[in-house]
């Protein structure tokens, strides 16, 4: 017998053990491998795989609606078609050019390069085809031409709400407005149809179509009303015949909750039909300068300086100002706007004649400090919050580089810039009680179910005045609608405040003489406010420019339908009955001198604005032997 020697046998034992550890090793690695291409790697593989023999249509999931808060369909969608080509399915490409060529206006000899291309599984032919020209072209049974359900944009009501609600690109997806902010809630999710193919991409025979259908977008509930949008809309497309402005806006916002019932900007565009192929047109006229745009207010800040002087005691109803036409501060001459001076005024006509000396006074009473306290309480220089896109903080200086003369320009509506949205946000403050809220578009959005996804409830930022300062500026600010400049905005029957304005524009840091912007804003109840209505005419051409003569008469004209519709009735009592119908005529002044002018308009029963600084008058409005209502505001221009 031989014998294995020892050696040998350990080398035997070696090689079988390596022979183990490298079949184990491979056996792990194979098992690793698979486990990666199961686990790891299976969905992308699979896709792949998919991808070589299935070819997919989308199908595009229709976008959600926006309705005004009452149900009314203010954007929705309608049926269009993406017509597609593949190559390899395509028996005649001459004939099916010249069939889509035809229907869609398109080049022939291009489509049919396009449609024959090789190593294509694929080519879009036409987005967004409207349903009667497709149904023609499918009557053709074009072979290798297929068709996918789109879905296009539409606004039944075309120019109305045009910067709120915004618009869509060709894909569906929001650009401009609400379309923009809400876009991930309104997109939804897309599905496909998906076809079995060969490898090369031809169609088999016994193909079975299989979809993944779409998820639909929400939909979303304004806080817009469309009668009063419509109000809106109607006055400043009249404002704007009227005046031929650049621009005319609207704003109506419900002073308890914050909530934006109307807005509005004119000159706009109908929204089915934006002005693509001009972008700085689009661009511009699709702005919301409701809610972008800032400008010095004018007279109408002034409520906020008085609202601050009546929080802090700083003034007395009874107490008495004396205006010369100026005030000197910081050596600098102050004018007001009347440079004939408005002479000794109460508090309260201080404010009914807008008188810009009683408001500097105010100001500097109140120091720095504390008017910059309020006008953090009231929102300037902060955005309000509202959802939308770009909002501006508006324009307010640092409070340690503001010199004296800077607070008394502040106190009557200069040196500072607000939006419109924010102007109107804290006379809402001023009024509701003293409480800034916070404004907002959209109070529901809802899945096509009719399920609510998300409610917007009133929010409540901070207290700005205390609700006996508030009182008594409804009441002050009654007064200057009754009695004083707003009194082009009074309906008799009705308690309205408000106050009118007059702001110089800028141009490279200078005024730019002849452009103003005239502005009214009001509320109403006055004893109980529920709406507040700003009307802003961006350089009214002509000689009339004034707040007072350009923009209250449109602010009567839509609280005056907001009466109707919200059935809201005139109270009468017996000083009204006989006073507020009184009508009276306006006298011939053309050619007078400017203090017998006034005097005469004063004697007829009428109040009056003055532009220019000549001793005689050139013109008035109205003309001579027109009817107004006792102390409406009438317009005398000197040289």
């Amino acid at each position: 017998m031989r014998l294995i020697k020892p050696y040998t046998l350990l080398t035997l034992q070696k090689r079988v053990l390596a022979l183990i550890v490298s079949v184990t090793f491979l056996f792990v690695v194979l098992m690793g491998r698979l486990a990666y291409l199961q686990l790891i790697a299976g969905a992308d593989l699979q896709s792949k795989a998919a991808d070589q023999w299935m070819r997919e249509l989308p199908l595009k999931a229709p976008r959600g609606n926006i309705y005004d808060a009452g149900g009314r369909l203010l954007a929705g969608n309608y049926t269009v078609y993406s017509i597609y080509a593949r190559p390899k399915s395509m028996t005649d490409p001459d004939r099916a050019a010249a069939a889509l060529a035809g229907a869609l206006g398109l080049n022939r000899e291009r489509l049919r390069e396009k449609i024959s291309k090789k190593g294509v599984s694929e080519v879009t032919v036409a987005r967004q085809v409207e349903k009667d020209v497709a149904d023609k072209l499918k009557l053709q049974k074009l072979d290798g031409i297929y068709f996918s359900e789109d879905t296009k944009r539409r606004y039944p009501y075309g120019d109305f709400l045009t910067q709120v609600l915004g618009y869509t690109n060709v894909d569906g997806d929001g650009q401009a407005g609400l379309e923009a902010y809400y876009n991930k809630y309104l997109k939804g999710l897309d599905g496909q149809s998906l076809t079995q193919t060969d490898i090369q991409g031809t169609e088999l025979d016994n193909n079975v179509t299989q979809y993944i259908p779409a998820a639909p977008g929400l939909d979303l509930t304004l806080t817009i009303d469309y009668n009063i949008q419509a109000f809106a809309e109607a006055a400043m497309e009249e404002a704007v015949a009227a005046y031929n402005p650049i621009g005319a806006s609207a704003l109506v916002l419900d002073a308890e909750t914050g909530a934006v019932l109307a807005m509005t900007t004119k000159n706009s565009f109908d929204l089915n039909d934006p002005p693509r192929d001009d972008v700085t047109e689009l661009l511009a006229r699709s702005k919301n300068k409701m809610v972008v745009d800032v400008y010095e207010p004018g007279s109408t800040f002034k409520i906020f300086t008085t609202a601050a002087a009546v929080e802090e005691s700083r003034v007395k109803m009874d107490e008495r100002f004396y205006c010369p036409g100026y005030r000197i501060v910081d050596g600098q001459r102050i004018r007001c706007w009347r440079t004939a001076g408005h002479g000794s005024k109460s508090f309260r006509e201080g404010v009914d004649v807008s008188c810009n000396c009683v408001f500097m006074d105010l100001a500097l009473r109140l120091g720095t400090r504390t008017y910059y306290e309020y006008m953090n309480k009231f929102g300037f220089g902060q955005s309000t919050g509202i959802d939308f896109f770009s909002e501006s903080r508006g324009i307010v200086m640092r409070e340690e580089s503001v010199k004296t003369v800077d607070l008394a320009r502040i106190g009557f509506g200069q040196a500072v810039a607000v939006t419109p949205l924010q102007l109107v946000a804290g006379v809402a403050a001023v009024v509701n009680g003293g409480r800034l809220m916070t404004p907002y578009l959209v109070k529901e959005i809802r899945d096509a179910n009719g399920k609510t996804a998300r409610i917007f409830n009133p929010t409540e930022k901070r207290r700005a005045v205390s609700e006996q300062t508030s009182a008594v500026m409804r009441d002050i600010l009654e007064e200057a609608v009754r009695e004083g400049s707003g009194k082009n905005a009074y309906i008799p029957g009705y308690k309205i405040g408000g106050k009118t304005g007059t702001a110089q524009k800028y141009a490279n840091g200078a005024i730019a003489q002849g452009k103003y912007i005239s502005s009214f804003v009001g509320f109403a109840p006055a004893d109980k406010p529920k709406y507040v209505v700003l009307v802003s005419i961006d350089e009214p051409q002509g000689y009339a420019y004034y707040g007072s003569i350009v923009a209250a008469p449109w602010a009567k004209v839509i609280f005056e339908k907001l009466f109707t519709y919200k059935n809201i009735q005139p109270v009468f009592d017996d000083a009204e009955r006989t006073e507020d119908f009184k009508t009276v005529e306006m006298p011939l002044v053309i050619g007078k001198k400017a203090a017998e002018a006034g005097a005469l308009i004063e004697e007829a029963g009428l109040q009056y604005e003055i532009d220019g600084e000549g001793s005689v008058i050139l013109r008035q409005m109205p003309p001579a032997g027109t009817r107004l209502a006792a102390k409406s505001v009438v317009l005398i221009q000197t040289d």
